[in-house]
């Protein structure tokens, strides 16, 4: 039997200049940059990661800062929010925050008897900030102007816009997540890692949204099990159902597969280990431009080739 999936590991988008996605990220909403790296199936293009001090599974947002992509919007068949967990109490503050940096501030709603700020980023992607309670073991990242008692934690979840709830609810199921309430056309499934991070998915059905990819669009969200031997179960048990998911793949900080889950969103399993601290000290992450051992001997074309940041 596979071990149960618990929680969100990354979820990672496509964005427009890197500069501009850096300044929203870490000027804007406070998080930390915990690496610059390289897609490492584009070398030529940078993948930039943002998350919590300790860049800890279930905080990760990552971007490919593609050249000249066009402006995308969401559509049918991808995720089109993501959620984050801010503490409670912490509106407030916020609600000032983007009107003094003339942020894009959607609206405030309420779902499932939880408030939450609905945003765009610099790039038009739907963000929202969740009051909730998570473990006092995640360590925020401390900036100067967003106090402790208000800096996001990590992920709250993700929401998937769906011609069809009911096959992707099967598989969450089969992750070992649970049904917890239904309100409107949205389903909400929840899992409980042990930091409290990256707990919910939203499903909800969106059927004929005729978008494009681009700049603002999610390209998959990552679940998180602890190791190389559930991510093998799970290799296993996903080609017996039939998703056919993709060999393993280093990706220097956690090993990836991947696979297309029935409503049409790429899904990944990545591992929890061995860590954003694998190439870099906990207190200078994100400093250095790291690449992978095998592009090394390319690192001075990649480094001429990827724009200033």
């Amino acid at each position: 039997m596979a071990t149960q999936i618990n929680g969100l590991h990354h979820i990672t988008a496509v964005s427009g200049p890197p500069e501009l996605n850096y300044d929203f990220y870490t000027r804007k909403l406070g998080l930390r940059f915990v690496k610059k790296t390289i897609n490492f199936d584009d070398p030529f293009t940078y993948h930039l990661y943002y998350g919590n001090y300790e860049a800890t599974p279930g905080s990760a947002i990552t971007f490919f800062p593609w050249q000249g992509v066009p402006q995308g919007s969401p559509s049918t068949g991808e995720a089109t929010v993501t959620s984050y967990a801010v503490p409670k109490g912490s509106f407030d503050f916020w609600r000032d925050r983007f009107k003094r940096h003339k942020m894009d501030l959607i609206s405030e709603e309420s779902r499932f008897g939880e408030h939450l700020i609905l945003f765009k980023d610099v790039e038009g992607m739907k963000n929202e900030l969740v009051e909730t309670v998570v473990s006092d073991s995640v360590r925020p990242h401390n900036t100067e102007d967003i106090p402790e008692n208000a800096a996001i934690r990590g992920f709250y979840g993700t929401t998937l816009s769906l011609a069809d709830t009911g096959r992707t609810a099967e598989l969450l199921r089969e992750f070992g997540w649970k049904e917890k309430a239904a309100e409107g056309d949205v389903v909400r499934y929840t899992s409980e890692p042990e930091n409290q991070l990256g707990t919910t998915v939203d499903l909800k059905y969106e059927p004929g949204m005729r978008g494009r990819f681009g700049r603002g669009s999610i390209h998959h969200i990552a679940f998180r099990v602890p190791d190389d031997k559930a991510q093998e179960e799970w290799r296993k048990k996903l080609t017996e159902m039939g998703f056919g998911p993709t060999e393993v793949r280093d990706r220097q900080y956690f090993r990836s597969i991947y696979f297309r889950e029935p409503g049409g969103v790429l899904f990944e399993i990545a591992t929890d280990t061995p860590g954003f601290t694998k190439d870099e000290p906990l207190e200078s992450l994100g400093q250095e431009l790291k690449l992978p051992p095998w592009f090394e001997k390319n690192r001075t074309e990649i480094e001429k080739r990827l724009p200033e940041l």
